[in-house]
């Protein structure tokens, strides 16, 4: 072996053992962390909602702990559910994400492949008669498929008849054999291989959309190209996510083998059958559970996947409405200046110094601004609407018969009552129809409180006129009132 070939080798170890798979099966707490995902995601609980996985873990520590598994060799991690499942997100064990308003767990890709190498269910992959003609088989029909041959095509085609119809001969004949049960178990643990690798295909398709739609939203936020020719390439991307990934085109051709429900109930009923099989025996109780979850969790599988094509199209077409260069780069630029805020706070304080709530916003004090850049006069009051004694003189008499108070008449009036009156008597004594208004006995009754009034037992009764002719009748308690201010007097 070369020095180059060597080196090659050697650095694509390096690359596969950076990978989070085997940085898990790697890791010191590896016994720990698989057995704890294990227990938490399984076929028909595919996500858990974060706060629930936060107890669930810290109940397994602290169950090993009570056990004594403390003093391990590879012993348990000393810290708290919720902080291993952040760490788990962090180094791409987990991932999380909001499902139904509310946030959840999911398996990563390359934790759903951790677990089928460590294979906690007991079935691990050994050579049977019944994979290794599923190999052939897949060899025997990729060779044929290749073929250009259209002769030998036939041929192989005519022989692949000439066998189904000996088969069904000796059927109809009586003459076939049962097959036997140890070999119906060695095909359904084949069966049961081949199902396990189906959750992370389907992860790593989800996935693969996500990371296409961070692509899609940071190459718009960087608005390098013309607005016009980014909007039109990704709109269209976000339209045809599943197309745009490697990941995506495989699945869509698997889609169109399972995508008929009535599919998914026949593999669903066949499975049921199996299971009623006397072969089925020779099952454990974790394999034909398995065996019986196949349909639900290809269902599962495609859901996870069509969610996340949704989502893609739903954030890329909403990025695409709201694009706005200016904007973005001024919440880049406010986030950068917040996160060097911090650090250059984080240098100069510990964590055990108190920090002090902001309470409010800071308000800036402008004061008035220049209206005009000349006029060099400082700004003034405005002009008074009214002086001392005027009133407003209306053009149309019916405006100002729906208007306010007579605040002037009701003045005169009151002067001529005497130190204290009722009010509702003073009301009554008005003798201009134009004062008889229910305005104007709101106005009588502000007078009456700015000189100062007193309440009496009693209830007072006045009818007033309103512009139309038309008369109104109001109750209220007696009022007593002064004619002047105490100062006045």
């Amino acid at each position: 072996m070369t020095g180059s070939r060597a080196e090659g080798a050697y650095l694509r170890a390096l690359a596969a053992f950076k990978t989070p798979t085997l940085d898990l099966l790697h890791g010191r707490y590896a016994p720990f962390v698989i057995a704890a995902l294990s227990q938490m995601f399984s076929a028909d609980r595919p996500t858990v909602a974060v706060a629930d996985a936060h107890v669930e873990v810290g109940e397994m520590l602290d169950q090993l702990r009570a056990i004594g598994y403390e003093d391990d060799e590879r012993r348990l991690p000393a810290t708290t559910g919720r902080e291993l499942c952040r760490y788990w997100v962090k180094v791409g064990w987990l991932g999380q994400q909001i499902d139904a308003e509310s946030e959840v767990y999911r398996l990563t890709a390359h934790a759903v492949r951790a677990l089928e190498i460590a294979d906690l269910t007991g079935g691990g992959a050994r050579v049977s008669n019944s994979r290794v003609r599923t190999l052939l088989e897949a060899v025997e029909r990729l060779a044929g498929n290749a073929d250009g041959d259209p002769a030998r095509r036939l041929r192989r085609l005519r022989a692949e008849r000439d066998a189904l119809d000996a088969q069904i001969t000796a059927l109809e004949s009586g003459a076939a054999d049962p097959v036997p049960d140890d070999e119906l178990r060695e095909e359904a643990e084949n069966v049961l291989h081949l199902s396990r690798g189906l959750p992370a295909d389907f992860t790593r398709v989800a996935e693969s959309i996500k990371a296409m739609q961070r692509d899609v939203i940071r190459d718009l936020r960087r608005d390098e190209r013309p607005t016009g020719e980014v909007l039109r390439e990704y709109l269209l991307r976000g339209q045809q996510v599943m197309q745009s990934t490697r990941e995506g085109q495989a699945f869509a051709g698997a889609l169109r083998l399972i995508g008929d429900p009535e599919r998914i109930d026949e593999l669903t009923d066949q499975l049921h059958g199996l299971l009623a099989r006397p072969f089925a025996q020779l099952l454990d109780g974790t394999q034909r559970a398995e065996l019986d979850m196949i349909g639900r969790r290809m269902e599962l599988g495609v859901q996870e996947v069509l969610t996340a094509q949704r989502r893609a199209s739903h954030v890329i077409a909403g990025q695409v409405r709201t694009h706005d260069p200016a904007r973005d780069r001024q919440v880049d630029e406010l986030l950068r200046d917040v996160i060097a805020g911090m650090q250059a706070w984080t240098q100069t304080r510990t964590p055990e110094t108190p920090v002090d709530p902001l309470r409010r916003l800071p308000v800036a004090s402008i004061g008035h601004l220049r209206q005009s850049l000349g006029d060099i006069r400082p700004p003034g009051s405005p002009a008074a609407l009214i002086t001392q004694g005027q009133d407003v003189e209306f053009v149309d008499a019916d405006t100002r018969a729906w208007g306010g108070p007579h605040y002037a008449e009701l003045e005169a009036h009151v002067a001529g009552l005497g130190d204290t009156f009722d009010l509702g008597e003073a009301f009554q004594a008005i003798t201009e129809r134009s004062t008889r208004r229910p305005v104007d006995l709101l106005g009588l009754l502000e007078i009456a409180h700015r000189n100062g009034l007193a309440e009496a037992d009693g209830v007072s009764v006045v009818e007033t006129v309103r512009p139309d002719g038309t008369a109104r009748r109001f109750a209220f308690g007696s009022v007593t009132a002064q004619a002047r201010k105490e100062e006045e007097r």
